[in-house]
């Protein structure tokens, strides 16, 4: 019997994940159809990817970025439809006719149309780890009162997801630990003290992956690796205590799960993230994703270090602030997110130095208390307070 032909949403398609699924689904033209795809301001790349899909809807969220993007199509004679705004995003994220959403925005400003996928009951994929790193219990509550199928992206969790046994109940029981796995970004052997002096190139110069920006200098400060311990604490309900951090420099092994038993299942794979998109493109099944093979006749010496070992502690202090936060009040993981993102914005336009990104991390740990957090409105206003108390401490550092 033929699969049904997936109506698909991709929340972020003009980012490194939006393009790399779109990738994937070039090369499954039968199994996927593309309902609306969404970006900021990049109005070329929108356009390219009009042409290419033929998607019913485009969304900007940018009002200008939509007024150009709709000329460019009329101009191409294209007939999507283009939409503006943040609540557009919404809009295209719950559609009756859409089977399955891409959440691959960066940042808490994905949440909303995260949350309204889960609430129509969507397949969910997962890029956006800060839906549940602010969502947190109130994210995973709306997946499953709306009935929505969750599957992790990000390719750690996309890992531990491969590796766990496919029955959630049993994984209280059987699993000791999951192990996630970090490359170390460009500073892995970098004296810890000339840190502070390091530009945002250095700092967006992956070793191994080609990712966003944002996502780039968290890879290099390990806040990246903070947040992922927090979404992994939530998507597979595993205590704090039970997940731990190695790194492995040459990115082929994606993580871990250690069972109680002793042994270990590890997922490994080429560094593309078109493996895990298409694992959860196909889930249960898989299909191709353009990734090259792994070919172990040519494969390097793999190696791993303890977080404890050659002044990592030292190097990466963004790392210990994930169970600081877990172990805090409700809503810290909250404040810990929109601080992060609000320094690195700062210091991708040079109005801060690297080290300070930690450096104002920590004090809005300290300065931004959550109050009882009853429901995404109040998470929202969390993170707007963090956000205004995070500004105001660059103000005071210039």
């Amino acid at each position: 019997m033929k699969a049904m032909t997936q109506m698909l949403t991709i929340l972020g398609s003009t980012g490194s994940i939006g393009v790399n699924t779109l990738d994937v689904v070039s090369r499954h033209p039968d199994k996927f159809q593309i309902f609306a795809l969404t970006g900021a301001k990049q109005v070329d790349l929108m356009l390219a990817q009009c042409a290419q899909f033929k998607p019913l809807f485009a969304v900007m969220v940018d009002e200008s970025a939509a007024n150009l993007l709709r000329e460019k199509l009329l101009a191409e004679n294209l007939p999507t439809q283009v939409l503006s705004g943040a609540s557009a995003l919404i809009e295209v994220a719950c559609d009756e006719r859409v089977t399955t959403v891409m959440a691959a925005i960066v940042g808490a400003a994905g949440l909303p149309s995260c949350l309204s996928a889960a609430k129509s009951g969507k397949r969910l994929l997962l890029a956006n780890k800060e839906a549940l790193v602010v969502g947190g219990q109130f994210f995973l509550d709306a997946v499953k009162s709306g009935g929505a199928q969750l599957l992790p992206i990000d390719s750690e969790h996309s890992a531990v997801f491969q590796a766990l046994p496919q029955d959630p109940s049993s994984w209280a029981q059987s699993v000791d630990k999951i192990i996630l796995t970090a490359s170390g970004g460009p500073f892995r052997c970098r004296d810890p003290l000339t840190l502070r002096d390091v530009s945002p190139e250095q700092a967006c110069a992956h070793p191994n992956w080609v990712m966003g920006r944002k996502i780039s200098v968290d890879s290099a400060t390990m806040m990246n690796k903070a947040l992922e311990v927090i979404e992994a604490k939530y998507l597979f309900g595993m205590a704090p205590d039970r997940i731990e951090v190695v790194i492995h420099p040459q990115s082929i092994v994606h993580s871990m799960v250690q069972f109680v038993d002793g042994s270990v299942v590890a997922q490994l794979g080429t560094p593309d993230m078109r493996v895990p998109i298409a694992y959860g493109l196909s889930w249960p099944q898989r299909m191709a994703s353009g990734a090259a093979n792994l070919d172990f006749r040519q494969l390097p010496a793999m190696s791993f270090e303890s977080f404890e070992d050659h002044g990592h502690h030292e190097r990466f202090p963004s790392l210990k602030l994930a169970w600081q936060a877990l172990d805090a009040a409700p809503g810290t993981t909250t404040v810990l997110n929109a601080a992060n993102e609000v320094a690195v914005a700062a210091f991708l336009d040079k109005k801060i130095r690297f080290d300070q990104i930690h450096l104002l991390n920590m004090a809005m740990l300290e300065k931004v208390l959550p109050t009882a957090i009853t429901g995404l409105e109040d998470l929202l206003e969390l993170d707007q307070r963090s956000r205004v108390s995070a500004k105001q401490f660059i103000l005071d550092l210039a």
